[in-house]
């Protein structure tokens, strides 16, 4: 791989993993506001009991693939998955809900749900970005 697209897809993954770190632990230390949040989701009633937990580990565990080099395409894909789904949510919670619970903690809490929505949306894009260059160079290294 060029070092400018290394650098592009390290940079990315770093990033990535900042933010899902960032997040699994602004969750559990404000678990029960979290859980309750989601709790409170009418769009996530039927998977609110373990949601909460399942959103804490898929994050620390892609954050934990973005890592190596071995593991960073699975951990791409993964951060692209879960972007896109918290994209979608928000995106339907926009379209459906006048009253819409924040679930996200520290930082991204203070932003608005139309805020929050164009930085999934840059993030989703990020991952397309990163995964692209990272299977198109790491194929022709092999």
């Amino acid at each position: 791989m060029k070092k400018s697209n290394t650098r592009i897809v390290e940079f990315v993954s770093y990033f990535f993993i900042l933010l899902f770190c960032y997040a699994g632990i602004s969750k559990v230390l404000d678990f029960e506001n979290f859980r309750t949040q989601i709790l409170e989701s009418s769009l996530l009633n039927g998977f609110s009991q373990f949601l909460p937990f399942m959103i804490i580990i898929a994050e620390f565990l892609i954050a934990g693939l973005l890592c190596y080099r071995k593991t960073r395409t699975i951990g791409l894909i993964g951060s692209f998955i879960l972007m896109l789904i918290f994209t979608g949510y928000i995106a339907l919670l926009l379209s459906t809900s006048k009253n819409l619970p924040c679930s996200c903690g520290g930082i991204l809490e203070k932003m608005s749900w139309n805020q929050h929505l164009y930085f999934n949306v840059g993030c989703v894009v990020l991952t397309i970005i990163a995964l692209g260059l990272d299977l198109k160079y790491s194929r022709s290294a092999d």
